[in-house]
């Protein structure tokens, strides 16, 4: 019975360091990872502008007045 109780506490303290090392993980993720994603939207949008700029529509042309 000693055995088992030792057991159990073991495996008690393994899941609770695994439960604040995950905790501290999220932690990170969500406050001080930095956010690269930021940096390529501004150069995905840069790009676009320059495709627009370049197959700009023709202006529409006024249809020839009958006199």
């Amino acid at each position: 019975m000693k055995k088992k109780n030792g057991l159990l506490t073991l495996l008690k303290v393994v899941l609770c360091l695994a439960g604040l090392a995950a905790i501290a993980y999220v932690i990170y993720q969500r406050f001080f990872a930095p956010d690269y994603l930021e940096d390529f939207e501004d150069d995905f949008d840069d790009e676009f502008d320059k495709f627009d700029e370049f197959f700009e529509p023709a202006p529409e042309e006024k249809p020839a007045e009958a006199e």
